[in-house]
């Protein structure tokens, strides 16, 4: 019930887990609610070769559960998500781990590097359009407008604190980067997170960089969207009624090179709507090479309020806007 790369890559990483779970049986520590699991148990400090050897085993699963980019540092934990993964998860957190949500981090001995899963808050603790005080709305299904199932309600929400807003959730981003720019008073605050759009940005950055365009920072300007914020907040011109924002899978994005602002990726001397055609460029060859993850991309000019930027989602069918 890890939430696995989405559409087709989900058997096979479900079963890349399932291949490793009677690995992880050595290690059997259980993560306390939003707290770093314990030290990994069971093994000989005098072992090394063993050590060795168990980790060398585990390395598939550091590779699948890493995404297509291979930056990826967190999944998505939810009972209703991925079930043949589940046992993976439980042999280190324990069977009723899924039911409180938090943060569940892996001991440094099994990965070389931070990984955390992210048991959900259920949606059904939504309650009048809220979770506790903070203010959410409603997504069209519950209104009974559902159209197709990729306009379903979200599975759950990952509850983020002043504590755990700067984790990162792969090499380049943090949960902060995703959330709702309101009610900044308000915690915790919750937020729809795919792991397959940290995913397909990560790979949009390599791509970038491969094509010979330095990458310092790539911002997020706006990523989830809840469905108030959607309809009420901030400027919601342009803004679609069914937005992809609203399920986590869409992100505004310029390259920051150290300005604040888009930078010069084409090189003409000036900063407008064709460097986000760049952007555009490295989508269409990502979305070549992984299909997958097929979705829309809008190029979009400066305004007063902004410079230019482009959307990124991974709705799962092929939409372009904005390009002339």
């Amino acid at each position: 019930m890890m939430s696995v790369p989405g559409r087709s890559g989900t058997r096979r990483v479900a079963l890349t887990l399932l291949a490793v779970v009677g690995f992880a049986g050595v290690f059997a520590p259980r993560a306390a609610l939003g707290a770093p699991a314990s030290s990994a148990v069971g093994t000989s400090d005098s072992s090394l070769t063993a050590s060795n050897a168990r980790n060398a085993r585990l390395r598939p699963a550091d590779d699948s559960l890493r995404g297509r980019s291979g930056k990826l540092l967190m999944r998505l934990v939810t009972r209703a998500r991925a079930t043949l993964a589940l046992p993976f998860f439980a042999r280190f957190f324990g069977d009723s781990a899924v039911e409180r949500p938090g943060l569940y981090s892996l001991p440094d001995s099994i990965l070389a590097h931070p990984f955390t899963f992210i048991a959900l808050r259920p949606f059904t603790d939504k309650q009048q359009g809220r979770v506790g005080p903070y203010r959410i709305g409603f997504w069209p299904s519950e209104r009974g407008r559902l159209t197709t199932d990729a306009y379903e309600n979200p599975d759950g929400f990952i509850e983020v604190t002043p504590d755990n807003m700067n984790m990162q959730v792969s090499e380049h981003f943090r949960l902060a980067d995703f959330l709702t720019h309101d009610q900044h008073d308000v915690w915790p605050k919750y937020l729809v997170l795919n792991e397959d759009l940290v995913d397909k940005l990560e790979l949009v950055i390599d791509r970038l960089q491969q094509n010979g365009i330095r990458v310092q920072h790539m911002t997020v300007m706006s990523g989830f969207r809840t469905p108030w914020y959607n309809r009420h907040g901030g400027r919601v011109g342009g803004r679609a009624e069914l937005s992809r924002h609203m399920y986590g899978d869409a992100a505004d994005v310029f390259v920051d090179n150290g300005r604040g602002r888009m930078a010069d990726l084409n090189h003409d001397g000036r900063v407008d709507s064709r460097d986000a055609k760049v952007i555009l460029k490295a989508v269409e060859q990502v979305e070549r090479e992984h299909p997958e993850l097929s979705g829309g991309v809008g190029v979009y000019r400066a305004t007063r309020a902004h410079g230019p930027f482009a959307h990124i989602d991974v709705r799962g069918w092929r939409a372009r806007w904005g390009r002339s």
